[in-house]
């Protein structure tokens, strides 16, 4: 095994010891490293589309978004949460419009603050929360290694040969299918039985999670990087290892949202509300 290798799975088990211990914990050690992820992909982010040096004014109102939006994660309740980054992104791309400048400012703060807000919403301080945690982490996890493999093993036509060429469409329907069983997996492990649609809802994070790798892989491609940072040994950034996840995520909060204002069931937490528990 070579030095890079071992560097690489070494780096591995002591990310994936730590975001396991802390998704166990949750409540407040879980929220915690939400927030921490959510500053280092804008720091990633601000890097990657060259903010420092085209808008540095715009890069600090981006810090005291995703600050104040982390403040909110750590102390106040989801609906305060998503209305401090609602104000900030509003305030971004008010200072982008008016100032002549980029508009990655707001995109940034957007995929970052949600980050936070998403990841610390479903985890939640409830038995539930963890098992739709780990949900999560099962459906993107088994889509991105098994997508590797079947393509890999498959090939055949590109999925988005000018975004990332490596990826086809057989792996992204492998990806998917062994989703929805690393999914339904998890799920059964915790209820006796289950219905179509924790299915769909595997499916559908699955589909978001692929979504995710691209939309990376654009940004990366759209500013000539090859990672997002060098912050994690043998893995790159932050962002190269939790693309999948939060857009995951986000389709998650997303699904919880609406079907609090569909069916009025503002009592459950998000965990319980994406699971139906």
């Amino acid at each position: 095994m070579s030095q890079e290798l071992k560097l690489r799975v070494l780096s591995g088990l002591v990310m994936a010891a730590l975001v396991l211990a802390a998704t166990w914990y949750g409540g407040m050690a879980f929220a915690i490293l939400s927030v921490l992820i959510g500053l280092l992909v804008y720091f990633e982010w601000a890097s990657m589309t060259g903010l420092g040096q085209r808008d540095p004014e715009g890069r600090a109102l981006g810090w005291l978004a995703v600050v104040s939006t982390g403040i909110s994660v750590l102390v106040a309740d989801l609906e305060t949460s998503l209305v401090t980054l609602l104000i900030f992104t509003v305030l971004a791309a008010g200072w982008a419009q008016f100032r002549g400048r980029s508009h990655w400012l707001t995109a940034g703060i957007v995929y970052s603050g949600l980050t936070a807000i998403a990841l610390a919403a479903i985890r939640g301080e409830s038995a539930v929360g963890l098992v739709a945690m780990l949900f999560v982490f099962a459906v993107v996890w088994s889509t991105d290694i098994l997508a590797y493999f079947v393509g890999r093993a498959i090939g055949g036509p590109k999925l988005a040969p000018r975004i990332s060429p490596g990826k086809t469409w057989s792996g992204a329907i492998g990806g998917a299918f062994f989703g929805i069983v690393g999914g339904v997996a998890v799920y059964l492990s915790y209820f006796a039985s289950f219905s179509v649609r924790i299915v769909l809802l595997a499916l559908a994070l699955s589909c978001a999670s692929q979504v995710g790798d691209l939309f990376e892989s654009f940004i990366k491609r759209r500013f000539g990087v090859k990672d997002s940072s060098h912050l994690i040994p043998g893995h790159g950034g932050v962002m190269d290892r939790v693309d999948g996840l939060v857009f995951a995520c986000f389709a998650a909060l997303l699904l919880a949202v609406a079907q609090t204002y569909l069916y009025a069931e503002q009592a459950r937490s998000v965990g319980a509300l994406l699971l139906g528990r």
